[in-house]
């Protein structure tokens, strides 16, 4: 999201994804700032990497992703991206601490994750559904995944790149 190449950033959150990704086919990595319309067309899927607990830039810059109301492909959202995609679809945000291991209990039928599993958190706000979002996901704390209801926009609060990396690969081979 708000990364830059060599940063922390780069390396804790986009560089793992990127490791899982590149095993099932060509991928590419793109700062939120440097996306054009042309990469939204030529791409088959996004996912918007997490950032740093201090870094909540991205979810008070919705204009910046407006395109996500009108994209057609499947989107998901990591952490911050969740949030992100929340607020451009008009879902509030909620302060929820979470750092660490947390379990996370499936509550609606999904494509990526079922049943109860342990994720890695690391985030300091959670979102609140709306009409246009199921809740598929949640920890004792709160709201841990969502879906779009029409589109395939998934947003999971927890870091798939760090334990739950079947995550990313079903996403990817949807």
């Amino acid at each position: 999201m708000s990364w830059k190449r060599d940063s922390l950033g780069y390396y804790e959150f986009v560089l793992p994804i990127l490791r899982v990704t590149e095993k099932l086919g060509e991928c590419a990595a793109k700062h939120y700032l440097d996306i054009t319309e042309q990469d939204l067309n030529c791409c088959e899927k996004i996912i918007l990497s997490g950032t740093a607990l201090e870094d909540n830039v991205t979810p008070h810059q919705p204009d910046r992703f407006q395109w996500l109301k009108t994209m057609e492909k499947p989107v998901l959202g990591i952490c911050s991206g969740m949030q992100t995609i929340g607020v451009v679809f008009g879902l509030k945000l909620c302060e929820c601490l979470e750092i660490g291991m947390t379990q996370i209990t499936t509550v609606s039928d999904n494509s990526l994750f079922s049943g109860e599993f342990k994720a890695y958190s690391l985030h300091n706000f959670t979102v609140e559904a709306n009409d246009d979002f199921e809740v598929t996901a949640r920890s004792q704390k709160c709201i841990q995944a969502i879906k779009h209801r029409c589109k395939e926009i998934h947003g999971v609060l927890f870091h798939p790149e760090v334990r739950n990396e079947e995550l990313l690969n079903r996403f990817v081979c949807l």
